[in-house]
């Protein structure tokens, strides 16, 4: 869908890197690898979004890194729609709104670390959860979004040593 309005894959790449999860950081080279195109493609978008105010960067020794300017205007907006871009803001608000027992809901694995993918890797966190149900809408939303969704299912008390091994983004909390 994004690749109709923004031509430039390069572009859509460093949207989902910084944006998808604001605590990405990341400098040309890595980027380079990660994205496997030419470090003058990556570098010419990097600074448009660098002059933009949309990324911020730093030097540690070195090395450029950049991450996203959570400060700027357009951040959360941007954000939201790549999180509707991929689906993932409607899975997780229909099943949170069936499962009152759910309390978090991360995406983990390759979309947490700014990476596209045709998996989306989902984290739910709760007691006593309907599996289910949440297999149900797991199915549906699949066709909906035409990505394959795992999802991991922990209690409470287990959050913190899952969370501290694994690049997470939280997505949904009861709290909200």
């Amino acid at each position: 869908m994004l690749d109709a309005l923004i031509t430039s894959k390069t572009r859509i790449k460093i949207l989902l890197k910084f944006f998808l999860n604001k605590n990405n950081k990341s400098y040309l080279r890595s980027l380079e690898h990660e994205f496997g195109e030419s470090s003058n493609a990556i570098r010419i978008e990097l600074n448009r979004f660098e002059d933009a105010g949309l990324l911020q960067s730093h030097f540690d020794g070195n090395k450029k890194y950049f991450q996203a300017n959570t400060a700027h205007p357009l951040f959360q907006d941007i954000h939201n729609i790549l999180l509707k871009m991929v689906g993932i803001d409607t899975i997780i608000e229909k099943i949170a709104q069936k499962l009152q027992k759910m309390e978090e809901a991360y995406l983990t694995g390759a979309f947490a670390q700014g990476v596209d993918s045709d998996t989306i890797d989902l984290l739910f966190i709760g007691d006593q959860l309907d599996i289910k149900l949440i297999n149900n809408y797991i199915r549906k939303a699949e066709k909906i979004i035409n990505r394959k969704i795992n999802y991991t299912h922990i209690h409470k008390k287990e959050r913190k040593d899952y969370l501290q091994h694994r690049a997470s983004l939280l997505i949904w909390t009861s709290e909200k």
